[in-house]
């Protein structure tokens, strides 16, 4: 697996689990967790996030990463 997608799938999987976590908390006081955790939604909801996260935030931040090494070799 090249490096990229190592690094994409690391930070793109820690944000995808960072935000299910915070949603879990921002709506605990509508729904207990374990109501959240029995709803569908909620898994479908944190494998989008981590998706989101891998290919779209992994990606830009990858690009940003490659940018600032080319950069500094020149």
């Amino acid at each position: 697996m090249s490096e990229r997608w190592k690094y994409q799938i690391k930070s793109g999987g820690l944000w995808g689990v960072f935000m299910t976590f915070f949603n879990v908390l921002y709506e605990i006081k509508e729904k207990p967790f374990m109501v959240q955790l029995s709803n569908p939604n909620f898994y479908i909801r944190a494998i989008g996030f981590t998706l989101v996260g891998i290919f779209i935030l992994g990606y830009i931040n990858w690009k940003q990463i490659e940018k600032q090494k080319n950069s500094k070799k020149n």
